[in-house]
């Protein structure tokens, strides 16, 4: 069987909320959630955490070290470089990009991503290029070759920061979308602002068990018999950090 690796972009200096990935849920770290998620999918092999060389990121490499998984340290704000890198050390070949404010990411899903990138023979896979699931159910999935011209080629900032907009835009790859039968869109579950944490507390604190994995329809229900909670966070727009990068974009060396 056919697996793919995962590279977890974290770090602490988040500017709407720093910290975020070692915020509790549950008594675990948001970053430890999302680790152990990523394990439990079936079309998962390694699981790999790129941090920055930023001193405040040796917290995250201290707590990836400890779950014995496997980190890398790069560049702060050149994040495609830190995939690239990541990559390239692992050497690894099939890549899938999850961020650490995703403590919710369900394997599920990810394996559903990854069997159509394989399926498929697409360049780059992704649920994301016309979004049906819910924001925190981010998976991409594209091979090295394919990081590697990106890397070589993409010259924008807000192609530097967020890993994947030179491969969405680019018309060299083969790309294929991962839609859900009905749009889940709306559903906000990742981290970005204290009203997401607390929206994300209210749900493990229903849902959560020790070493048993919750998924995305448990969600669903559960969001279904407590509208209250699921308007916690429901006016932030999706994607702001990509947003503010293509307002203040410009070409870099």
């Amino acid at each position: 069987m056919k697996k793919a690796s995962v590279i977890i972009q974290a770090r602490m200096g988040a500017t709407r909320l720093p910290n975020k990935v070692l915020m509790l849920l549950s008594g675990k770290p948001v970053l430890e959630h999302v680790i152990r998620r990523c394990q439990q999918a079936q079309l998962v092999g390694r699981v790999i955490v790129a941090t920055t060389t930023d001193p405040k990121d040796k917290a995250i490499e201290e707590l990836v070290s400890g779950l014995k998984i496997s980190v890398f340290r790069g560049a702060v704000n050149d994040v495609l470089d830190r995939y690239y890198q990541a990559a390239r050390l692992f050497e690894l070949q099939h890549i899938v990009r999850i961020t650490a404010d995703c403590p919710m990411i369900d394997p599920e899903v990810i394996d559903r991503v990854v069997g159509e990138y394989f399926e498929t023979g697409a360049d780059y896979t992704a649920n994301i290029l016309e979004p049906t699931y819910p924001d925190g159910e981010d998976v991409e999935v594209f091979n090295f070759d394919v990081l590697h011209r990106a890397w070589q080629e993409a010259r924008m900032l807000s192609e530097r920061e967020h890993v994947t907009p030179y491969m969405i835009k680019s018309e060299i790859f083969k790309k294929m979308n991962v839609a859900h039968d009905r749009d889940l869109s709306q559903h906000r579950w990742t981290l970005d602002e204290l009203r997401d944490y607390e929206k994300l507390s209210a749900i493990f604190d229903a849902l959560y068990e020790k070493d048993v994995f919750f998924h995305m329809n448990d969600v669903l229900r559960f969001l279904a018999e407590h509208p209250e909670v699921d308007g916690t966070n429901a006016d932030i727009r999706r994607n702001e950090g990509y947003q503010k990068s293509l307002a203040n974009d410009r070409k870099v060396s």
